[in-house]
C-alpha cells in the first residue's frame, strides 16, 4: 500500500464488496434447489430464470468489468475504429433471437449443460465433442483473467498496491461461488447492472457539464487524434472500413459461443424467456455507447495516463468527489465479479460433463458431477489469478483476443447440428482444426494482432482474423462432408441425428 490511499472511496468501495459478498452466500438459498446433488441445480441454477434474471444475468456477463475499462481506453487511444463493439452488440441479438432458443429446446430435452453435450447428441462424435470442450476452456481462462485486470486496474486508482487485495477479492469469490453455484453471480448481477447504469448516467450528464458539453467534448477529441496523426480520428479512415466490419461481425459470432454466456442461455427457464432477451438486451448496448465516450471525455479533462486502461478511473478521481469515486470503482469491480463467477462455471461444466464424466468417470452421479464441478471451477480461479500475478498483462490481453479466435470455431460445429443433419462430425473436426491452425498461426505470426492482410492483384484487404479462420473452417467442412459421404455413403442413423 501507498501512502496516499483514498480513503474515502476505499470504505464506499469496501461497503458495497460486503454487500455483495453476503448477498453471494444468500444465493444458495434462493429460488431454493438441491445445490449440491446436481450439476443443473449448482451450473445452471435449476434451469429456472425468467426474463428478468437472465436479462441481468447474461448482461453480467457479456458486459464486464473489462468492458468499462478496456473500451474507453481503446477510444481514447484510437478514436472512431474502438467503437466497433457498439455494431457487433447490435448484430448479436437477431443471431441470439433465430438461433438460442433452438439451441435451448435441444439441451431442455437432452438434459444438456454445455455446449459439448448438444455437439455429441447431434453427431455422436467423442473426438468432435472434446474439441468443443476444449475450445472453450482454452478460451475462458484468459478472459477471466482480463476480469481480474479490471479489478485491478481500480484498486490500483485507490492507492492500493501488491497483490494481497486482488487475492482476497478473488478468494471470497471463489467462496460464495463453490457455495452458490450460478444463483451468487444471477443475484450479484441485479445490484452490479444497476450500480452500472447510474455511474455511467451521472457521468455522461455530470462530466460534459462541468468541460463545456459535448462540443467541447469533442473538439478537444478531435484537436489530440489530429496531433497524434496515423489510424485516429472521430471518424474512420476509408482503410479501416473492412477491417472494422468483419471485427464486428467476428465478434457478434463468437459472442455466444463463449461458455459464460451459454450457461445464461441454458439456465433460462424457457425458450421465449430468450427471445424476450434478445429484444431488450440492446439497452446495454445504449449503455456501452455512453461508456465508450468517456474515452473522449478524458481529453477535455486534460487527462494523460501512461496506460489507456486507466483512463476511466482517472476521469472519476479527477471530476467527482471521492465517495462517487468509490461508488464508480466498486460497480466496475463487482462488474468483475459476476462474468468472473459465470465463466468458471461455465468452464467447470465443461470439464464436468465432457473430459470427466467422458473419459474419466462414465458411471458418476448427480451429485458427483455438482462436487466435480465446484472443484474444478475453485482450480478455474486459480488458474486465472496465477495468470495475472506471474504473467504481464500483454499476455492475457493478446490471449483473450486469440480466444475470440478460437471459440468462433465451434460454430459450426454447435449451431449447423441445430438445424441440419447433413455435416458430418468428421467434417466438422477437419474445419475446426484448420481454422483454429490458420487463425492462431496467422494471429501469431502477426504479433498477436487480430487483424490480416491479403493481397489480390493491386489491392490489399485487411479482416478480422477469427472471420477469415471461420470461412475457411466451414469451406473445409463442407468439402470434407462431400468426401466422407462419397467414402462411406451409409447415412448416420436417426438416434444419431436426434
Amino acid at each position: 500500500m501507498t501512502g496516499q490511499i483514498e480513503w474515502t472511496a476505499l470504505a464506499v468501495f469496501i461497503f458495497f464488496f460486503a454487500l455483495v459478498t453476503v448477498m453471494g452466500f444468500f444465493a444458495a438459498r434462493w429460488k431454493s434447489g438441491p445445490v449440491n446433488d446436481h450439476l443443473d441445480e449448482w451450473g445452471l441454477g435449476g434451469r429456472q430464470f425468467g426474463t428478468w434474471i437472465t436479462w441481468f444475468l447474461v448482461g453480467g456477463d457479456f458486459y464486464t468489468a473489462y468492458t468499462v475499462i478496456a473500451v474507453p481506453a481503446l477510444v481514447y487511444a484510437v478514436g472512431a475504429y474502438g467503437f466497433f463493439a457498439l455494431p457487433y452488440t447490435i448484430i448479436v441479438y437477431p443471431f441470439v433471437f433465430a438461433v438460442m432458443p433452438v439451441l435451448w429446446k435441444k439441451a431442455h430435452a437432452g438434459g444438456h449443460v454445455t455446449a459439448a453435450d448438444v455437439v455429441h447428441a447431434a453427431y455422436g462424435s467423442r473426438s468432435l465433442e472434446l474439441a468443443v470442450a476444449l475450445t472453450g476452456l482454452v478460451a475462458t481462462m484468459p478472459y477471466i483473467a482480463l476480469q481480474l485486470i479490471g479489478m485491478e486496474v481500480v484498486i490500483k486508482a485507490m492507492g492500493l498496491t501488491g497483490e494481497l487485495p486482488i487475492i482476497a477479492a478473488f478468494v471470497i469469490l471463489a467462496l460464495y461461488t463453490y457455495s452458490s453455484g450460478l444463483r451468487a453471480p444471477a443475484l450479484i448481477a441485479f445490484v452490479k447492472d444497476i450500480m452500472i447504469y447510474i455511474v455511467v448516467l451521472v457521468a455522461v450528464i455530470v462530466v460534459p457539464t462541468k468541460l463545456g458539453g459535448y462540443g467541447a467534448v469533442f473538439s478537444a477529441a478531435n484537436d489530440a487524434f489530429t496531433a497524434k496523426g496515423g489510424a485516429t480520428g472521430l471518424t474512420l479512415k476509408p482503410a479501416q472500413f473492412l477491417p472494422y466490419a468483419t471485427l464486428a461481425l467476428g465478434s457478434a459470432l463468437a459472442a455466444f459461443m463463449y461458455p459464460h454466456t451459454l450457461t445464461g442461455i441454458f439456465a433460462s427457464k424457457s425458450a421465449d424467456t430468450i427471445r424476450k432477451n434478445a429484444m431488450l438486451l440492446p439497452a446495454y448496448t445504449l449503455l456501452l455507447g455512453l461508456i465508450a465516450l468517456l474515452g473522449y471525455m478524458a481529453y477535455a479533462a486534460g487527462i494523460k495516463v501512461t496506460s489507456p486502461n486507466d483512463v476511466v478511473p482517472t476521469l472519476f478521481k479527477t471530476l467527482f468527489p471521492s465517495w462517487f469515486a468509490g461508488f464508480a470503482f466498486s460497480a466496475i469491480a463487482i462488474g468483475a465479479l459476476v462474468p468472473a463467477a459465470v465463466m468458471s462455471i461455465g468452464a467447470a461444466n465443461l470439464f464436468t460433463r465432457n473430459v470427466w464424466k467422458s473419459y474419466v468417470n462414465p458411471d458418476i452421479s448427480n451429485a458427483g458431477e455438482a462436487s466435480v464441478a465446484k472443484i474444478t471451477s475453485l482450480v478455474v480461479k486459480v488458474g486465472a489469478l496465477a495468470f495475472i500475478l506471474f504473467l504481464p498483462t500483454q499476455y492475457a490481453l493478446d490471449l483473450q483476443l486469440l480466444g475470440g479466435l478460437w471459440i468462433v470455431q465451434t460454430l459450426p460445429a454447435l449451431v449447423f447440428g441445430l438445424f441440419t443433419v447433413w455435416f458430418r462430425a468428421e467434417g466438422l473436426l477437419l474445419g475446426w482444426a484448420v481454422g483454429i491452425g490458420w487463425g492462431t498461426y496467422t494471429a501469431w505470426s502477426n504479433g498477436l494482432k487480430p487483424l490480416a492482410t491479403i493481397t489480390l492483384g493491386d489491392t490489399s484487404y485487411t479482416f478480422y482474423v477469427g472471420l477469415g479462420a471461420l470461412l475457411l473452417n466451414i469451406v473445409v467442412a463442407v468439402l470434407a462432408t462431400v468426401v466422407v459421404g462419397w467414402v462411406s455413403p451409409a447415412k448416420r442413423s436417426a438416434a444419431v441425428g436426434s
